[in-house]
């Protein structure tokens, strides 16, 4: 069992009254993490470290701050074996999984360290003479970055890499999911150098998140809030900042449409298909939740999917090289069945999969969903896709952008320029032609709309979100004045 404890400036502590939460092993029911119960008294400890941190570090030249987080790549890739360890047992991944998390990752820091010199301004021209007048992005203060379980190195380390790059003192809020992971990651930028309260971790049990987030929103110190993580969670917490005016970055649930146009290459579109529903169980923001197809090549499309998602095969990560690991409880399990047997009852065919076996599902492909269906619109969150036909591209629009969500997409198609411009009418921050609908890079503005949350992560749409523009200008001549 790993235990966890916060950290807080030079403090790795416990809760102040002493109690703790459980984090339950998702494949043997075991407990995987015993991590402290912040209070709101811990919450607010975090945030006065963070800033009581914020002025050295903002103080430091780019070159130190780029050092100290190109180290911090190296330790997270070191310890990739104590990742793996933890997301397995919390969240049951898979090794490829983790080791992408683990790449990802160390990539995001050190994207992060290249644009420690990126943070500029410009000089605007005024029309009063003898006046310099320049735009200037400075650190924004401390930055709460709220972090969910389901990639949980990558979006630890996306809340906090580019706040840090840019002069800013940041708290991690772990998930409750995998406190252990996330705690991680701030103990490998401790130990690669960073100094104490620039980097905090707080761990809360479930039933207290609530008000420790309240409670980190509204500390006067906290300047920013990013928070991934599904659509319903997201307006809660939007809300709470939108009631102590704090800016916040969202980054929420998906039902990303893969279009297969009449002239796709039908082999690319299945490998992108059943990579993109099915990587990490289809527990991914852009997961390919729907195929959108003519329905001239949806046979053929459909009997090579099938036997892909066959092929793949599911069961407990630490007992053999499977692609499909564990949903993360029980209750995810349970949904995704009643998900799937709904749109049996309603008239949708069954292509693959639909086993359940404990928390681990297998590659599931649903044929003949139809908006009756409760999968049709709810974001599944699982290793099910489903299929829609339409008849034209026009079709094919109206389908893939009938949805809330606005997170990510994909079309494929032979015919590059048709293909772009039916990419450039679906409705979602990242759309990609010919490949899957998951992808991430760390340099991209990754981000959605709609209902999948607004802002970007990511290179310098990221400088934009985590500093303060200012106006400031120098007087070079004697100012004339009206009275």
């Amino acid at each position: 069992m790993l235990r966890v404890n916060l950290m807080i400036g030079d403090r790795d502590v416990s809760a102040t009254d002493g109690r703790t939460f459980e984090r339950i092993d998702p494949l043997t029911g075991l407990v995987a993490t015993e991590a402290a119960a912040a209070t709101i008294a811990d919450a607010v400890a975090a945030a006065e470290a963070a800033a009581r941190a914020f002025a050295p570090w903002s103080a430091l030249g780019p070159s130190e701050r780029r050092a100290k987080l190109m180290a911090a790549a190296e330790v997270i890739q070191s310890r990739a074996e104590d990742f793996a360890e933890a997301m397995m047992a919390e969240i049951g991944a898979t090794t490829a999984w983790c080791e992408f998390n683990i790449r990802l990752a160390a990539g995001m820091l050190r994207e992060a360290a290249a644009m420690t010199t990126q943070v500029g301004g410009e000089v605007i021209p005024s029309d009063r003479p003898g006046r310099i007048a320049m735009a200037m992005r400075q650190p924004a203060g401390v930055v709460l970055g709220i972090a969910p379980w389901n990639a949980p190195v990558i979006l630890g380390v996306r809340a906090i890499a580019m706040p840090l790059a840019c002069g800013n003192t940041v708290i991690l809020k772990a998930s409750e999911l995998c406190p252990a992971t996330h705690r991680l990651i701030g103990t490998a930028l401790r130990d690669a150098g960073l100094p104490d309260g620039v980097v905090n971790v707080v761990t809360n049990a479930p039933e207290d998140a609530g008000k420790v987030v309240e409670a980190l929103i509204s500390h006067p110190a906290v300047r920013r809030v990013s928070f991934t993580g599904s659509t319903r969670t997201g307006r809660l917490v939007a809300e709470t900042a939108a009631r102590y005016l704090k800016p916040i970055l969202l980054e929420l649930g998906g039902k990303a449409p893969l279009v297969v146009l009449d002239d796709a290459d039908l082999d690319q579109a299945v490998a992108a298909a059943a990579f993109g529903a099915f990587v990490n169980q289809g527990q991914v923001c852009m997961s390919t939740e729907r195929i959108v197809i003519d329905d001239k090549i949806a046979e053929p499309f459909l009997a090579k999917l099938a036997a892909k998602a066959r092929a793949l095969p599911a069961g407990d990560p630490r007992e053999g090289n499977v692609v499909l690991g564990s949903l993360v409880n029980q209750d995810a399990a349970a949904r995704l069945r009643a998900l799937v047997d709904d749109a049996l009852a309603k008239g949708a065919r069954l292509v693959a999969g639909g086993e359940v076996d404990g928390t681990v599902m297998t590659a599931t492909v649903l044929d003949g969903v139809t908006p009756a269906m409760r999968i049709y619109a709810e974001e599944s969150f699982g290793p099910v896709v489903t299929v829609v036909r339409v008849k034209d591209v026009d079709d094919a629009v109206r389908i893939a952008n009938d949805t809330e969500y606005g997170l990510a997409a994909a079309v494929f198609g032979r015919d590059v320029a048709r293909a772009l411009e039916v990419a450039k009418r679906i409705e979602s921050g990242i759309c990609h032609v010919n490949s899957s609908t998951v992808d991430d890079e760390a340099q991209m503005p990754f981000g959605g709309t709609k209902a999948s949350g607004y802002g970007r992560f990511g290179g310098k749409a990221a400088i934009e979100a985590f500093t303060e523009l200012r106006w400031i200008t120098i007087a070079t001549a004697p100012q004339e004045y009206p009275f």
